[in-house]
């Protein structure tokens, strides 16, 4: 293939590959996964070191020099040599010896084809050429799983470090490009196999299973009347009862490169997940049926034992869980300790401190739904619903239930000061109150009104519980106002309004704030960037590391959190309702409203000012998630300004991308179709518009989704502070419930809030989901070290971007140490670290990792 007079020479180069794990995740949850895990086993033992290298074949792609039709010329195949000792190889990971042969008329790689001709698929890490004469070291960053060629209708093809806009992509290299991209669309047909790398998009169709019974079916979110960002596409077959709705199985496509990856310990973490659905449910809902376990708390010191001594239970139940290694990590099942957990951090220093009026008013700005909360404007508050369908929903609270406790001031004057301030579960939760309350569950909807005190704390003033009318809809709501009292049973009285107030606000909090507004919203995004941006375009580089392991995630949790009778809606208030409900509220999503400064005007709690430090000033200055997360904003809109600007010198050049003009146009008319034609929408036209929606976008995949993820089990593993559904109605003074309640306070109060297998059944998934792995990255670190790119000006920016974050660090632990700043630590004593960029593995309550990746 050289030509006459060209004296080749051999390229050397170094290839790191991870064989296969044994305890693969995504095969050991499936129902063919022992069966398949026994194929690979044999698999590995076959492929020794010697065939693995005879086994692997590569061939570089000139970037310099074309062929006939255009393409980079393609050089001769070469295998695997020896293995080699490199002292950067981390945990299973193996390195090959490969040399190529190359003269000068082949010019300077710039891709390469790998051939895989083993039975098992491996992980491929890297391919590093050494010594390409006049140019040194070329690095190519895989990181991606590659199966037996005949799996392929085309060849694996990997890319130097190199960064391009399309414009600017060498000659040779421009159809392979393009060829890849198209290749990654697929053409929307067809049931998608474990192997593939095709992205494409579906509505959420596969959350109920009509098939098993109408108690099964769910409505299709998406494309419809309930409209909703749109999920990777699996091809699934559909059911026989409804059409519409997809077929469910144990194997759920997502492309192969989204799933968890080499030996993870994420992988534990979520089989632990799907544990908690196949194995702990039956098993706990046996105990309870069979009056092994008691149905009910009987006071607060039996909530507390969960944490000192655990959950027992004979052997012989013990014995149904499946005996896979890895459950270990979560559940015990040696002996009778079924399961126990860590005491929560709340709870930690003192164990009442939930009950305080400070506590529960500062988990509005510093808990684990800190953005939900916004500024009284209007007094009395009016109710946006129909008021022709559902009557009047003006609030009932007066002045008379406020003013005893502003400190002086009317409510004309502190709404003037900015003072009051509003937790609004009202109208979204009315048109369904009525439905819920048919089930087991009793709630209502919920407005509270807090005072922001010269201290700078919060403090509630009045709670109106609403319920639907008993003649119906139209005839409006019953309403019943509770103010804040510390003695006898109206003391209990009280701490029930409060809980009311917590469970919509831990349902809002875990199928809005947390499941639709960051791990829903975002798969559109990773689609889109997938389908229209080629690996090597810079703002491909940018976001994807953010986007690491959640298609993984949102797969699971469709499969075992969210789904039809899933955990979520056995242990949350919204039940068959919880993601219909998170649809409906969908329709008023604002993509640009996400980032952090526009959310908290929007909200309210602050205004614009150009002398601020953010652009912003805050009106409840000590608001530690807005405060810490300005911090976290500005270092991360700084940091893609200089990137961005390094890439696109005009907004012309970003107007000719057309990988990125594809991406963005498709990213909102399809991947967030339902909501297309709102105005909203960054036009793409400029790089002030690039550099705030990947601002906002990588806000959302880390820090956003940080704040309301790992704070999870450290204030909601205590059930009394986060309880998450209730079981009957207030008490109302004269009546049994209201003198048993007088009587026996503690054990009335449990009888209301989440039942105890309910509680068991929480706290275990979300002492999981509240956990870091080993292997995560956080903001300011990404895979692939200095060789991301190959571009000296990014990569000096981005370790500027990591020493800002730690600086940024450094200045929040200081906050923390201030005692002027009451809301950063408050009665339960716990500093709020949960946008604190770094973090240990495990259960925290800090860290923010690049992606939603739990």
């Amino acid at each position: 293939m050289f030509g006459l007079g060209h004296r080749s020479q051999k390229i050397k180069g170094n290839l790191v590959i991870m064989r296969k794990n044994v305890l693969d995740i995504n095969s050991l949850t499936s129902a063919t996964g022992i069966i398949g895990t026994g194929i690979n086993i044999i698999g590995s033992a076959v492929d020794t070191l010697t065939i693995v290298a005879s086994k692997i074949s590569i061939q570089l792609i000139s970037a310099t020099q074309s062929d006939g039709t255009g393409k980079g010329k393609i050089g001769k195949a070469a295998n695997l040599r020896g293995q080699l000792s490199l002292p950067t190889l981390g945990a299973g990971e193996e390195a090959y010896d490969v040399n190529f042969e190359w003269d000068s008329e082949f010019g300077i790689p710039g891709a390469f084809y790998i051939k895989n001709y083993m039975q098992v698929e491996f992980y491929l890490k890297s391919l590093t050429l050494e010594d390409i004469p006049n140019h040194g070291t070329i690095h190519f960053i895989c990181n991606s799983w590659v199966y037996n060629s005949k799996c392929y209708d085309t060849d694996r093809i990997f890319f130097a470090n190199n960064t391009y806009v399309p414009s600017e992509t060498p000659g040779p290299l421009v159809k392979y490009r393009e060829e890849e991209l198209k290749y990654l669309r697929g053409d929307g047909s067809g049931e998608r196999k474990e192997w593939d790398r095709i992205y494409d998009y579906d509505v959420y169709n596969d959350l109920g299973n009509p098939d098993k019974g109408e108690k099964y079916a769910r409505p299709v979110l998406g494309g419809s009347t309930l409209p909703y960002p749109r999920r990777g596409r699996t091809g699934r077959g559909k059911t026989k009862k409804d059409p519409n709705s997809e077929k469910t199985s144990d194997f759920v496509y997502i492309p192969r490169d989204e799933a968890f990856g080499h030996l993870k310990s994420s992988d534990f973490l979520t089989y632990g997940i799907k544990s908690v659905a196949q194995d702990v449910l039956p098993v706990l809902t046996d105990a309870f049926d069979g009056n092994i376990l008691s149905l009910e708390f009987d006071n607060f010191a039996e909530v507390r034992k969960l944490y000192e001594g655990g959950v027992t239970l004979p052997t012989n139940f013990l014995s149904k869980i499946a005996p896979i290694p890895v459950i270990k990590e979560i559940f015990r099942t040696d002996g009778e300790q079924f399961l126990k957990y860590p005491p929560p951090k709340v709870m930690q220093v003192d164990k009442s401190a939930w009950m305080t009026d400070e506590e529960f008013a500062r988990e509005t700005i510093a808990g684990v739904n800190p953005n939900v909360i916004k500024i009284l404007e209007e007094f009395p508050l009016r109710s946006k619903l129909d008021a022709q369908a559902y009557g009047d929903h003006t609030c009932i609270i007066t002045k008379e239930h406020l003013e005893p406790n502003l400190g002086g001031l009317t409510v004309e004057q502190a709404i003037q000061n900015k003072k009051l301030f509003i937790l609004d579960h009202h109208d979204y939760l009315i048109p369904y109150l009525r439905r819920i309350n048919a089930t087991a569950t009793k709630a209502y909807a919920t407005r509270t009104i807090f005072f922001l005190k010269s201290d700078g704390t919060l403090t509630p003033l009045a709670i109106e519980l609403s319920k639907p009318h008993p003649q119906g809809e139209q005839y409006g709501p019953v309403s019943t106002i509770y103010v804040p009292s510390s003695e006898g049973v109206e003391a209990y009285i009280w701490l029930l309004a409060k809980a009311y107030v917590v469970v919509n606000d831990s349902c809002y909090h875990q199928l809005v704030s947390h499941w639709l507004n960051t791990h829903a919203v975002v798969e559109p995004f990773i689609i889109a960037t997938n389908r229209h941006l080629s690996v090597v375009h810079p703002i491909y580089k940018l976001l994807f590391p953010h986007y690491r392991d959640t298609m993984n995630i949102n797969s699971l949790a469709r499969k075992a959190l969210v789904n039809a009778d899933g955990i979520i809606e056995s242990t949350f208030l919204w039940g068959r309702y919880a993601l219909e409900m998170s649809a409906v509220i969908y329709k008023d999503w604002v993509f640009t409203d996400q980032a952090l400064p526009a959310d908290l005007v929007k909200r309210g709690v602050a205004v614009k000012d150009s002398s601020a430090p953010h652009g912003v000033k805050l009106l409840i200055e000590d608001y530690p998630y807005a405060s810490d997360g300005l911090e976290i904003w500005a270092a991360i809109k700084s940091w893609v300004e200089e990137y961005v600007s390094f890439y696109y010198k005009s907004d012309e050049a970003l107007q000719q991308d057309h990988e990125l003009q594809a991406w963005w146009k498709e990213l909102v008319e399809v991947g967030h179709g339902d909501l297309k034609d709102k105005p909203w929408w960054q036009k793409m036209q400029t790089r002030e518009e690039l550099v705030e929606a990947s601002t906002t976008l990588i806000w959302i995949a880390s820090a956003l989704h940080a704040a309301v993820n790992f704070g999870q089990y450290p204030y909601g593993g205590y059930i009394l502070n986060r309880p998450t559904l209730s079981r009957r109605f207030m008490p109302e003074k004269g009546s049994a419930e209201y003198q048993a309640l007088a009587k026996n306070p503690e054990k009335e109060f449990l009888m209301t809030i989440t039942g105890k297998k309910e509680t068991l059944i929480d706290l275990t998934v979300i002492e999981i989901l509240s956990r870091h792995t080993s292997d995560e990255f956080y903001l300011g670190d990404r895979e692939g070290g200095d060789y991301w790119t190959s571009d000296a000006g990014p990569l000096e920016a981005f370790k500027r971007f990591g020493k800002k974050l730690a600086e940024i660090e450094q200045k929040l632990a200081q906050k923390n140490s201030d005692v002027t700043l009451r809301n950063r630590t408050g009665p339960a004593k716990m500093p709020y670290t949960l946008l604190f960029p770094s973090s240990e593995e495990g259960l925290t309550f800090r860290g923010i990792p690049n992606s939603i990746s739990i």
